[in-house]
C-alpha cells in the first residue's frame, strides 16, 4: 500500500505523540522545514542524526542530449540537494523491508 507522508501527517503525529496543539504542531513542523531549507540555501549540509544528511552539490554546465530528437543541448550550472541515508537508517528499512516480504 503506497501512502506518502505529507507536511499535515507529521503535524498530527506530533499533535498525537507530544501534546502540543493542532496549531502549535503545524507550526513546529514548518520551523523546523523551514531551518532545513534556510540552511540549505545557504549552501550548508545539514545532518538529522540516526536519519541522514542533505548535501548541496554544485554541477558544472555540461551538455546534455534531448532523448527525443537526439540533439545536444547545454544543461546549466546549479545546485542541487542530495541525500545520504545513515546506517541507522539503511538498517531499519532494510528490517520492515524482510519483514514485509515474509509475511
Amino acid at each position: 500500500m503506497d501512502k506518502t507522508t505529507t507536511r499535515s501527517t507529521l503535524s498530527e503525529a506530533v499533535f498525537k505523540n507530544v501534546g502540543l496543539s493542532r496549531n502549535e504542531s503545524a507550526n513546529l513542523v514548518d520551523t523546523v522545514f523551514t531551518e532545513i531549507l534556510t540552511s540549505l540555501i545557504k549552501g550548508n549540509d545539514v545532518k538529522i542524526s540516526s536519519f541522514g544528511t542533505f548535501i548541496v552539490r554544485e554541477k558544472k554546465e555540461r551538455i546534455g542530449r534531448n532523448p527525443k530528437t537526439g540533439e545536444e543541448v547545454p544543461i546549466t550550472a546549479r545546485s542541487v540537494v542530495t541525500f545520504r541515508a545513515s546506517n541507522v537508517l539503511k538498517s531499519k528499512v532494510n528490517i520492515k523491508n524482510k519483514i514485509s516480504i515474509s509475511e
